[in-house]
Protein backbone atom coordinates (compact mmCIF):
# COMPACT_ATOMS: atom_id res chain seq x y z
CA UNK A 1 0.00 0.00 0.00
CA UNK A 2 2.71 2.39 0.79
CA UNK A 3 5.50 2.36 -1.33
CA UNK A 4 9.09 4.63 -1.87
CA UNK A 5 11.07 4.67 -4.32
CA UNK A 6 14.51 5.95 -4.86
CA UNK A 7 14.63 9.11 -2.11
CA UNK A 8 17.17 11.63 -2.22
CA UNK A 9 17.27 13.91 0.69
CA UNK A 10 19.50 16.71 1.18
CA UNK A 11 20.10 18.79 4.51
CA UNK A 12 21.89 21.72 3.71
CA UNK A 13 26.10 19.80 2.14
CA UNK A 14 24.61 16.50 3.53
CA UNK A 15 23.13 13.59 1.74
CA UNK A 16 20.83 12.20 4.33
CA UNK A 17 19.06 10.38 2.22
CA UNK A 18 20.05 8.21 -0.50
CA UNK A 19 18.39 6.59 -2.53
CA UNK A 20 15.88 4.83 -0.01
CA UNK A 21 13.09 2.47 -1.30
CA UNK A 22 10.89 0.43 0.40
CA UNK A 23 7.20 -1.22 0.89
CA UNK A 24 5.25 -1.54 3.40
CA UNK A 25 1.80 -3.93 2.62
CA UNK A 26 -1.20 -4.09 5.36
CA UNK A 27 -0.12 -6.72 8.26
CA UNK A 28 3.64 -5.71 8.42
CA UNK A 29 5.50 -3.63 10.17
CA UNK A 30 8.60 -1.74 8.83
CA UNK A 31 11.16 -1.36 11.13
CA UNK A 32 13.70 2.00 10.38
CA UNK A 33 16.99 0.92 12.27
CA UNK A 34 20.70 2.79 11.79
CA UNK A 35 23.09 4.83 13.97
CA UNK A 36 22.10 8.11 15.73
CA UNK A 37 22.22 10.72 12.42
CA UNK A 38 21.73 7.51 9.53
CA UNK A 39 18.88 9.54 8.52
CA UNK A 40 15.36 7.84 10.40
CA UNK A 41 13.60 10.44 11.15
CA UNK A 42 14.56 12.77 8.05
CA UNK A 43 13.16 9.61 6.28
CA UNK A 44 9.43 9.68 8.65
CA UNK A 45 9.34 13.36 8.35
CA UNK A 46 9.62 13.46 4.18
CA UNK A 47 6.42 10.30 4.14
CA UNK A 48 4.31 12.53 6.27
CA UNK A 49 4.79 15.28 4.34
CA UNK A 50 7.07 17.40 6.42
CA UNK A 51 10.30 17.20 4.02
CA UNK A 52 9.94 17.63 0.57
CA UNK A 53 12.53 14.96 -0.97
CA UNK A 54 14.62 16.39 -4.31
CA UNK A 55 14.17 12.96 -6.05
CA UNK A 56 11.87 9.70 -5.69
CA UNK A 57 8.34 8.75 -5.40
CA UNK A 58 5.97 7.62 -2.97
CA UNK A 59 2.86 5.68 -3.53
CA UNK A 60 -0.40 5.15 -1.58
CA UNK A 61 -2.94 2.82 -2.53
CA UNK A 62 -0.90 2.58 -6.09
CA UNK A 63 -1.47 6.73 -6.70
CA UNK A 64 0.89 9.55 -6.33
CA UNK A 65 1.23 10.87 -2.86
CA UNK A 66 2.30 14.17 -4.12
CA UNK A 67 -1.17 13.89 -6.57
CA UNK A 68 -3.50 12.73 -3.28
CA UNK A 69 -1.72 14.54 -0.53
CA UNK A 70 -5.00 14.99 1.05
CA UNK A 71 -6.37 11.56 0.57
CA UNK A 72 -3.28 10.12 1.99
CA UNK A 73 -2.70 12.52 4.81
CA UNK A 74 -6.95 11.44 6.43
CA UNK A 75 -5.27 7.77 6.68
CA UNK A 76 -1.99 8.88 8.17
CA UNK A 77 -0.96 9.26 12.40
CA UNK A 78 2.45 10.43 12.87
CA UNK A 79 4.23 10.53 16.28
CA UNK A 80 7.51 12.18 16.59
CA UNK A 81 9.85 12.41 18.67
CA UNK A 82 8.43 14.84 20.80
CA UNK A 83 4.44 14.53 21.57
CA UNK A 84 2.41 16.99 19.54
CA UNK A 85 1.13 18.29 23.20
CA UNK A 86 0.21 21.73 24.32
CA UNK A 87 1.15 22.25 27.24
CA UNK A 88 -1.58 24.36 29.43
CA UNK A 89 -4.48 22.10 28.08
CA UNK A 90 -5.27 18.58 29.44
CA UNK A 91 -4.38 15.48 27.82
CA UNK A 92 -8.10 14.77 27.77
CA UNK A 93 -8.20 18.45 25.85
CA UNK A 94 -5.45 17.81 23.75
CA UNK A 95 -6.97 14.58 22.24
CA UNK A 96 -10.09 16.26 22.13
CA UNK A 97 -8.66 19.31 19.82
CA UNK A 98 -6.02 16.94 17.56
CA UNK A 99 -8.61 14.72 16.81
CA UNK A 100 -11.57 17.01 16.23
CA UNK A 101 -9.34 19.09 13.48
CA UNK A 102 -9.50 15.30 11.70
CA UNK A 103 -13.37 14.26 12.72
CA UNK A 104 -16.20 14.18 15.34
CA UNK A 105 -14.73 12.42 18.18
CA UNK A 106 -16.40 11.68 21.25
CA UNK A 107 -16.06 11.57 25.21
CA UNK A 108 -16.66 7.65 24.99
CA UNK A 109 -13.55 7.00 22.32
CA UNK A 110 -11.13 9.33 24.57
CA UNK A 111 -11.90 7.47 27.45
CA UNK A 112 -11.30 3.91 25.55
CA UNK A 113 -7.91 5.09 24.38
CA UNK A 114 -6.93 6.69 27.52
CA UNK A 115 -7.84 3.84 29.20
CA UNK A 116 -5.62 1.20 26.44
CA UNK A 117 -2.65 3.47 26.74
CA UNK A 118 -2.68 3.26 31.00
CA UNK A 119 -3.42 7.03 30.54
CA UNK A 120 -6.50 7.64 32.51
CA UNK A 121 -5.03 8.68 35.78
CA UNK A 122 -3.17 11.71 34.46
CA UNK A 123 -5.38 13.06 31.32
CA UNK A 124 -7.00 15.80 32.95
CA UNK A 125 -3.96 17.46 34.41
CA UNK A 126 -2.12 20.35 32.23
CA UNK A 127 0.38 18.02 30.16
CA UNK A 128 3.03 20.98 31.35
CA UNK A 129 2.83 19.18 34.54
CA UNK A 130 3.14 15.57 33.46
CA UNK A 131 6.04 13.13 33.01
CA UNK A 132 7.94 12.50 29.72
CA UNK A 133 6.59 8.88 29.52
CA UNK A 134 2.86 10.01 30.49
CA UNK A 135 3.15 12.72 27.43
CA UNK A 136 4.06 9.83 25.33
CA UNK A 137 1.28 7.70 26.70
CA UNK A 138 -1.38 10.21 26.11
CA UNK A 139 0.15 10.88 22.57
CA UNK A 140 -0.40 7.54 21.43
CA UNK A 141 -3.76 7.42 22.74
CA UNK A 142 -3.99 10.29 19.51
CA UNK A 143 -2.69 7.96 17.38
CA UNK A 144 -5.40 5.21 18.41
CA UNK A 145 -7.99 7.66 17.76
CA UNK A 146 -7.03 8.73 14.23
CA UNK A 147 -8.17 5.99 12.69
CA UNK A 148 -5.64 5.73 10.60
CA UNK A 149 -4.41 2.88 8.17
CA UNK A 150 -1.05 3.90 8.08
CA UNK A 151 1.20 4.74 11.47
CA UNK A 152 4.72 6.23 11.27
CA UNK A 153 6.34 6.49 14.38
CA UNK A 154 9.39 8.35 15.97
CA UNK A 155 11.25 5.89 18.59
CA UNK A 156 7.65 5.34 19.75
CA UNK A 157 9.23 3.65 23.10
CA UNK A 158 11.59 6.86 24.29
CA UNK A 159 11.12 7.43 27.54
CA UNK A 160 9.00 4.60 28.50
CA UNK A 161 9.49 1.91 31.52
CA UNK A 162 9.35 -1.83 30.15
CA UNK A 163 5.72 -1.81 30.99
CA UNK A 164 5.29 0.96 28.53
CA UNK A 165 7.95 -0.70 25.51
CA UNK A 166 5.56 -3.54 25.98
CA UNK A 167 2.32 -1.37 25.48
CA UNK A 168 3.66 -0.22 22.22
CA UNK A 169 4.65 -3.77 21.11
CA UNK A 170 0.76 -4.33 21.45
CA UNK A 171 -0.60 -1.22 19.79
CA UNK A 172 2.02 -1.92 16.87
CA UNK A 173 0.51 -5.53 17.02
CA UNK A 174 -3.03 -4.34 17.19
CA UNK A 175 -2.79 -2.05 14.22
CA UNK A 176 -1.04 -5.01 11.88
CA UNK A 177 -3.76 -7.41 13.07
CA UNK A 178 -6.68 -5.38 11.70
CA UNK A 179 -4.46 -5.28 8.66
CA UNK A 180 -2.73 -1.61 8.72
CA UNK A 181 0.63 -0.60 8.67
CA UNK A 182 3.19 0.70 11.00
CA UNK A 183 6.51 2.27 10.17
CA UNK A 184 8.64 2.99 12.97
CA UNK A 185 11.97 4.26 13.54
CA UNK A 186 13.73 2.37 16.69
CA UNK A 187 17.17 2.47 18.31
CA UNK A 188 15.83 -1.41 19.63
CA UNK A 189 13.54 -4.09 18.03
CA UNK A 190 10.16 -4.42 19.04
CA UNK A 191 8.87 -8.19 20.02
CA UNK A 192 6.64 -8.51 17.11
CA UNK A 193 5.16 -11.71 16.09
CA UNK A 194 7.76 -13.48 13.57
CA UNK A 195 6.38 -12.70 9.37
CA UNK A 196 4.62 -9.45 10.48
CA UNK A 197 8.28 -7.43 10.45
CA UNK A 198 10.41 -5.95 8.22
CA UNK A 199 14.11 -3.88 8.70
CA UNK A 200 15.35 -1.73 6.84
CA UNK A 201 18.64 -0.17 7.96
CA UNK A 202 19.75 3.62 7.41
CA UNK A 203 22.85 4.92 6.54
CA UNK A 204 24.54 1.79 4.89
CA UNK A 205 25.89 2.36 1.52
Amino acid sequence: MLNVQGLHLWRGDRHVLQGVSFEATPGRCVLLTGKNGAGKTTLLRAIAGLLEPEEGRMTWRGASVRDTRDEFHSELAYLGHEPPLKGDLTGRENLHFATGIRRVVSAAEIDAALARTGGTAFADRATRLLSAGQRRRIALAGVLLANAALWLLDEPTTNLDAEGQQLVADLVAEQLSRGGLVVAAVHHSLPLVAGTLTELTLGVA
